[in-house]
């Protein structure tokens, strides 16, 4: 049973990935996996991450001290690999929970909320508008060894730009539908 090694990498990788997309979207406005595959509920996928590889543990611990029966093996084993795949799964679906309807809660948001978050958004777009216009002047200035770098820049933060406009149009629109349906 030995050949668990190889998963150690693959969770490793896993829990570096959840990470990221729980940093990204947040949480869940319910519980990702059925609570008979996963006991803790997560509504992030890291505790999930995280139970998996207690389940790997629990299989190596048993198996080094000579506890692990044939029946518990299978079961454990089947147990890791369908959480595995569960994991791997919902980390390949991520553009998919994006096209999901937001949860009631997502709408709940009090209009003063929406406001702050717009006047937010409004200071970073001036901020971000300004950075555009320095690395524009940078990538005029820099010298031809230097330009391919400036035009990465320059793009980068005509990017960021874009999302903060496209965040701050989102507000709008909700602040507009809030104020008709009051």
């Amino acid at each position: 049973m030995s050949n668990f090694s190889n998963l150690k990498p693959i969770l490793e990788q896993l829990a570096h990935q959840a990470a990221q997309l729980d940093r990204r979207r947040g949480e869940h406005h319910q519980p990702l996996f059925d609570e008979r595959l996963f006991h803790c509920h997560g509504k992030l996928l890291t505790p999930c991450v995280n139970e998996t590889q207690s389940t790997f543990k629990t299989i190596t611990r048993e198996e080094q001290a000579n506890k692990l029966t044939k029946d518990r093996a299978e079961f454990l084993t089947e147990r890791l690999l369908a959480q595995i795949s569960a994991i791997q799964r919902e980390l390949s679906t991520q553009g998919i929970r994006k096209q999901e309807p937001k949860h009631s809660s997502y709408y709940r948001k009090p209009i003063n909320a929406l406001y702050q978050e717009l006047a937010k958004h409004q200071e970073w777009e001036i901020r971000l508008r300004d950075m555009v216009r320095e690395k524009e002047l940078e990538l005029a200035q820099a010298p031809s060894f230097h330009q391919q770098q400036a035009q990465k820049a320059l793009l980068a933060t005509e990017q960021r730009l874009q999302r903060c406009q496209e965040a701050k149009l989102k507000l709008e629109k909700q602040i507009t539908y809030k104020e008709k349906n009051q």
